[in-house]
């Protein structure tokens, strides 16, 4: 690092970029979609889709607070989002694997939170040039940015010292299971519960694999990371661990809730209401697990890889430091 590198003043303006994306993801945005989507309707999603990608640049500008933007670092933020791009549409016309969402965690496990929500919103924009731009494209740019923010958040970063006196010879983390099994076991307790929910007050619901997935599953993944007070490592089994779980609650989850919404905009949709969305929840999760599966076979086989060249990218070229 520098010789005038103030550590403290570094994690500081950190924190406050955190805290301004989570107002942004969390607050902002879904008001943003709420509003235009009753101001324009079903025309809302280009006008939505750009405030989406205004409001990620807020954090990521903030970057550059104290000091001037060098041009790597805007280069490294584009070359990942093209590269995120072209893996998609190249294993979508070939192999079956949702490789976009894989690299855009592995974007926010390399880059950080701020930069991992860009990355993902910004490169579900440019996907759907190419796959189909419609009132979905909002709904999506916002479920791939927010899993490159979660996953910014949950992984810890590189210690680049080390890194460049091992010369990246071993694995960048450790692959013992013990950080990994906490937030796991608190999944699947909550899972088991959901079951027995089902077993004891099955209400209207025919079957177990619907809503309670979903809400059970948010509910035992935000404990889980309160249980976990340590940083996740960068090693293959917790990246598809985390990319599976947070695929299949965090996507899936809102995803159908964007089909409920889509589908009562249509002259002769179903209207908005729980019945609806407890549907789409039944017959969303074998799709919801494809995907999550799949993206976490792809993190699996190659997650590991794609950090280790952009982690040689911010050493040699000395970004974020």
């Amino acid at each position: 690092m520098g010789r005038n590198f103030d550590l403290s003043q570094y994690r500081a303006a950190a924190r406050k970029r955190t805290r301004v994306s989570a107002l942004l993801i969390f607050l902002v945005i879904p008001f943003s979609m709420l509003a235009l989507g009753k101001l324009l309707g079903s025309n809302m999603y280009l006008v939505g889709s750009f405030l989406i990608v205004a409001y990620t640049l807020i954090p990521f500008i903030m970057v550059f607070e104290n000091r001037k933007p060098k041009a790597r670092e805007v280069v490294l933020i584009a070359m990942m989002s093209a590269l995120t791009v072209v893996v998609h549409m190249f294993f979508h016309l070939t192999l079956p694997l949702q490789a976009g969402t894989a690299m855009v965690i592995v974007s926010g496990i390399s880059l950080g939170p701020e930069a991992g929500f860009l990355v993902g919103a910004l490169s579900r924009f440019v996907c759907n040039f190419y796959m189909g731009q419609g009132p979905w494209t909002p709904w999506q740019m916002f479920c791939w940015g927010l899993l490159g923010f979660l996953a910014g958040l949950a992984f810890n970063k590189i210690d680049y010292e080390e890194a460049k006196k091992k010369g990246f010879r071993e694995e960048l983390g450790s692959r013992s299971f013990k950080l990994i099994i906490g937030p796991v076991m608190c999944i699947l307790f909550a899972l088991i519960a959901a079951y027995l929910s089902y077993m004891l007050f099955p209400g209207d619901d025919k079957t177990f694999f619907g809503w309670r997935l979903y809400a059970f599953g948010i509910a035992g993944l935000v404990f889980g990371v309160l249980v976990q007070r340590k940083k996740l490592t960068v090693d293959g089994i917790t990246m598809a661990l985390f990319t599976f779980f947070v695929t299949f609650i965090i996507y899936g989850g809102i995803m159908n809730v964007c089909a409920m919404v889509m589908s009562a905009a249509i002259p002769g949709g179903k209207p908005v209401s729980l019945n609806a969305l407890r549907l789409l929840y039944i017959t969303g999760a074998p799709y919801d697990a494809q995907h999550a599966g799949s993206a976490a076979i792809f993190v699996f086989l190659f997650g590991n890889k794609f950090i280790k060249k952009v982690e040689r990218i911010k050493i040699k070229y000395g970004i974020y430091k």
